[in-house]
């Protein structure tokens, strides 16, 4: 009495197509096989399999997938206890409930079997209404698990295909980040988003012959929304789409941004953001500041000579309230300047000890290395250490320029 199947590499990766429940007989003696058989015969939800010859059971039941197996402890020429550490070694039956019949209760050998993976123990032939009982009893447990370890697969699956779409935005968002400069004026940078997207972005683009435009911005939360918020505010600074904007004063073009990102029409998402326009002649440098954390200037007649200058203003983050107008302020270089923006995930870091490193401390740092050399990797690994962690809880980005 057999019955074809499709194989199974792992019950772990599969499901049966039905929640039927098939049961594999594995004992020598047809007498046996065919008392079981009439003992189901009424079921219609249960399907069963006989194999006389233990020497074909692990082939059977790779072919049948049996939701419970019912086994013979003595058969010949496989010892039963044996079989079971077959079934078990075999990838496709290895967690199937299985059954063993024995033809006495013994102690040791009940003990043997669940030992060696058994599930249940019977004398046989026990009474049908009980072997009926455990066949359903274990087969449902059996389907469950394997219905779980599926939703789990598929969980998996749908995780690592939302990664690849997040490194395919990610490596998207890191290719909208402006080249490294080098000339006239240097610009270098530092991009270390939390998460595969951050809310952090920045850039710096020539207005024209004199103005060189530059900007750091950083969304509140991090994520997808985050993310697309801070990639569309780029969008419009790099290709200058503000309508009835004058790029060249920072003051307005906050105010617009302010206008057109209300952040209850962005998931109640808002951003901070610096921007400032350096004009080359002049040696200007000509800012505004929505609530972001103040730049910071070195500047004076050389690298050795330099005064220091926090770039901050006041007014609120960018989408906060309606109708915020952003004052701008102007600061004269001298013949060396050197300018600092970040997001504040460079410097609010929690240190090893619980407390917060502070603002001033940070800036102390900065100003003990060389003005005229980039400081890049150096604060990157200062931030990594007093933190205690590669992985760092906020985005980190900062942009470096000598004018």
């Amino acid at each position: 009495m057999t019955s074809s199947g499709v194989m199974a590499d792992d019950p772990d990766q599969s499901l049966p197509t039905t929640r039927t429940v098939k049961v594999l007989l594995v004992d020598d003696q047809a007498i046996i096989g065919e008392a079981l058989r009439r003992m189901l015969a009424g079921e219609s939800d249960i399907q069963f399999y006989f194999c006389q010859d233990p020497v074909n059971a692990i082939e059977m039941a790779n072919a049948v997938q049996p939701t419970v197996i019912l086994q013979d402890l003595v058969m010949p020429e496989i010892e039963g206890l044996q079989l079971v550490r077959f079934f078990r070694a075999n990838p496709s039956t290895k967690q199937t409930p299985m059954i063993v019949l024995s033809s006495k209760e013994e102690a040791a050998t009940k003990a043997q079997a669940f030992a060696l993976g058994a599930n249940d123990y019977l004398v046989k032939l026990p009474d049908k209404l009980e072997v009926i009982a455990r066949i359903r009893y274990h087969s449902e447990a059996y389907i469950n698990l394997l219905e779980r370890n599926e939703a789990y697969r598929r969980l998996e699956d749908s995780q690592r295909r939302l990664a690849a779409e997040l490194s395919q935005a990610s490596r998207y968002v890191q290719s909208l980040l402006p080249r490294r400069l080098q000339g006239e004026v240097q610009i270098d940078w530092r991009f270390v988003p939390s998460t595969s997207l951050g809310g952090d972005m920045f850039g710096y683009h020539w207005l024209d012959e004199e103005n060189l435009a530059l900007y750091l911005l950083d969304v509140s939360g991090h994520g997808v929304g985050s993310s697309l918020l801070a990639v569309s505010v780029n969008n419009l600074l790099a290709s200058q789409s503000l309508p009835n904007t004058d790029f060249r004063d920072p003051g307005k073009v906050l105010e617009r941004l302010n206008d057109i990102f209300p952040m209850e029409k962005q998931d109640d998402k808002y951003f901070t953001i610096w921007y400032g326009v350096f004009h080359r002649t002049k040696r200007t440098l000509i800012y505004s500041n929505a609530a972001h954390p103040a730049a910071i200037l070195h500047t004076g007649p050389s690298a050795d000579e330099t005064t220091l200058h926090l770039l901050e203003s006041e007014g609120f983050a960018a989408g906060m309230m309606d109708g915020t107008q952003y004052e701008n302020r102007t600061v004269t270089l001298g013949s060396f300047a050197r300018l600092l923006l970040f997001s504040d995930g460079v410097y609010e870091i929690e240190l090893t000890d619980g407390s917060t490193w502070k603002f001033n401390q940070f800036v102390d740092f900065i100003s003990s290395l060389s003005r005229e050399e980039s400081l890049g990797d150096r604060l990157l690994s200062e931030v990594k250490t007093l933190g205690g962690s590669e992985i760092l809880a906020d985005d980190y980005s900062i942009m470096e320029i000598w004018l």
